[in-house]
């Protein structure tokens, strides 16, 4: 379900920087100054991480750690999947949402030109937001009306298109062409 609209049409063009020497400290101050949730890392105008609130809650606030004497790069996640600027944003949201991140640095000839995130691409592509949903975690999802009301509709993950009957198949939501190929996949593997 291609979207024709490009990721650098989407993306923040200036997103923050700060060096990985920084405190977890500043950079919260940063964020928070900023309203921002992340970060990007560069050291000598290369890329070298990202870092998120999550992150430091997670990796640092939650363990008991010194935000005042920890540094930026020892927490930072340095492994990034990043996308290209010509790619479309419905391809940008499926790789998000595979991953489960937020963010995604956008690299044009090995340099970074933007960071997309998932907020750049629900302000211009709201609809977007039901692809996203079945990934977020409820708590007590049992007890909530959600539960009752899940609809048959939705996109399915193999080819993109829209469906008014959509099947899970082991965690992915298939149309029932995809499904039926899946499922011979399968069994093909098998024999």
């Amino acid at each position: 379900m291609k979207t024709g609209i490009k990721v650098i049409d989407t993306m923040t063009e200036r997103p923050i920087f700060v060096s990985p020497e920084m405190t977890l400290q500043e950079c919260s101050r940063i964020m928070a100054d900023n309203h921002v949730g992340s970060l990007v890392i560069k050291e000598k105008s290369l890329l070298k991480g990202l870092i998120t609130e999550q992150d430091i809650v997670r990796k640092a606030v939650a363990l008991g750690l010194d935000t005042k004497e920890i540094d930026v790069g020892s927490i930072m996640v340095q492994k990034l999947t990043t996308i290209e600027p010509e790619k479309d944003i419905y391809d940008a949201l499926v790789l998000m949402k595979k991953l489960n991140i937020r963010q995604l640095p956008v690299m044009k000839d090995g340099e970074m030109v933007g960071l997309l995130t998932l907020k750049d691409i629900l302000k211009i592509e709201p609809q977007l937001f039901d692809l996203l949903v079945e990934k977020f975690e409820l708590r007590e999802e049992s007890r909530k009306p959600i539960n009752r009301i899940i609809a048959s509709e939705g996109i399915c993950e193999a080819c993109g298109g829209y469906f008014e009957k959509i099947n899970d198949l082991d965690g992915s939501l298939l149309c029932n062409s995809c499904k039926r190929e899946q499922e011979g996949l399968v069994i093909s593997k098998v024999i």
